[in-house]
């Protein structure tokens, strides 16, 4: 039983899948969905913080040297050029901004990638994590109401 715990806390933790895919492998694994969704979400936000004070100065520091300096400089860029958009756009509901694209459960929309948008953008820390936490909450229950939809209907046709 723990490990079904521990499967849906560490792959709630893994960039691009995060939350998206923890709560429908809990559902599948049998677990209650309010515990599926407690634990997802501290995988989920656990890496924030370091992600928000670390990722941009690796991806700086790294944006020079010869074998990864192209892919963090791209990373970068792309970071920066997002951002800027985001930015035009949102004025000052960027955090609000930041809330519904981390809470749009899509790969690549989730807490990892919105913090670290959030860094380049040089949001505050509060603000970020709190604009984080929104999404996260949000696209988590986006989730749970489409895995155990999706499960009783597999159910169903199966039965």
């Amino acid at each position: 039983m723990l490990t079904k715990y521990l499967t849906v806390f560490f792959v709630s933790m893994v960039p691009l899948i995060e939350l998206r895919g923890a709560i429908p492998i809990g559902v599948g694994l049998g677990l209650p969905l309010w515990q599926v969704y407690i634990i997802s979400i501290i995988g989920n936000m656990l890496p924030v913080p370091f992600i928000f004070f670390l990722a941009r100065r690796v991806l700086e520091w790294g944006a020079d040297k010869p074998v990864i300096g192209k892919f963090f400089t791209f990373c970068l860029e792309k970071g920066h050029k997002g951002g800027e958009k985001l930015k035009a756009k949102a004025g000052r509901g960027l955090p609000w901004a930041l809330l519904l694209f981390v809470g749009i459960p899509l790969p690549g929309t989730g807490a990892w990638t919105g913090t670290l948008a959030a860094s380049l953008l040089d949001m505050d820390f509060k603000s970020s994590v709190r604009a984080c936490m929104g999404g996260v909450l949000l696209a988590g229950c986006i989730m749970g109401v489409v895995s155990l939809l999706g499960f009783s209907a597999f159910g169903a046709i199966a039965g």
